[in-house]
């Protein structure tokens, strides 16, 4: 399936690049055969912001680290707060 479509051939063909999209895929519009937009799925968009967003809070990227190095922790979920 194609990912990469000109300005031109996405004004023909975008019944066939937004389902792409949708289903996960990134689609690249080119303009002179240099990419100028991505179009990526709303549930894509969305994780990508959820990540960023996680990425911007210390504990969170301090715990993510101690995952990667081996040293997390874990608790049982009878801890959780109701």
């Amino acid at each position: 399936m194609k990912s990469t479509y000109t300005i031109k051939e996405l004004q023909r063909e975008t019944a066939a690049a937004v389902p792409m999209a949708e289903k996960g895929s990134l689609v690249t519009i080119t303009r002179h055969d240099r990419p100028v937009v991505h179009v990526i799925s709303d549930e894509r968009l969305g994780a990508l912001l959820e990540t960023m967003e996680l990425l911007t809070d210390p504990d969170f990227v301090a715990a993510w680290h101690q995952e990667q190095a081996g040293q997390g922790r874990y608790y049982p979920a009878s801890r959780l707060a109701d």
